[in-house]
């Protein structure tokens, strides 16, 4: 896998997989969850709970959306949430990548970082096919089908934003050596 990410490693593609997992996001963020929570009355979907939720509130988001919400989530906003996870993973991975080879630290044990959002990816599929089955099961919803969901939302949620604070302290780190250490001297 080490491998494969620094053979994948260029300013191009970092760039392009960063540019379509944003255009994602922000399709998803300003366009299909702002419509189902307009259906909902404000209830929140599944994917924006990240401290999780429990087969009442599974139950009441369901009733809450009607026929005509489960079916655009299922049609609409899931099918996005399909492509999201894969760009996010490859590009965030990718980005951890590049910062770390400019700190000189791409060979180092720092590597493992990289392969978080990959895995919150990973969470991220796991929880968005058990949230189809819950609304291809409802009525009949299960409560072990809700805790399922509900613990791969909270670890993706967890996974992100660990991937992502990590994400920002390499930046960090690697803009505070830029701006004190003499130029020529930056490893990368």
């Amino acid at each position: 896998m080490k491998s494969l990410i620094k053979k994948n490693l260029t300013g191009k593609k970092v760039l392009l997989f960063f540019i379509i997992s944003s255009s994602l996001y922000f399709l998803m963020l300003f366009g299909t969850i702002p419509h189902l929570h307009k259906i909902t009355n404000g209830v929140k979907i599944l994917d924006m709970m990240p401290t999780g939720y429990n087969l009442a509130y599974t139950k009441k988001l369901m009733d809450a959306l009607g026929e005509t919400g489960r079916h655009y989530y299922l049609f609409r906003q899931l099918p996005v949430d399909l492509v999201y996870p894969f760009f996010f993973a490859i590009s965030n991975c990718l980005i951890i990548s590049w910062f770390l080879k400019k700190l000189g630290k791409h060979d180092s044990s720092w590597f493992f970082v990289c392969y978080l959002p990959l895995i919150a990816g990973f969470l991220d599929y796991a929880e968005n096919f058990t949230i189809i089955s819950i609304l291809n099961s409802y009525p009949e919803i299960t409560n072990n089908l809700v805790q399922v969901s509900n613990l791969f939302s909270v670890l993706k949620s967890s996974l992100t934003t660990v991937s992502l604070t990590a994400l920002l302290v390499i930046i960090l780190v690697w803009g505070f050596r830029k701006l004190t250490t003499k130029p020529g001297k930056i490893a990368g």
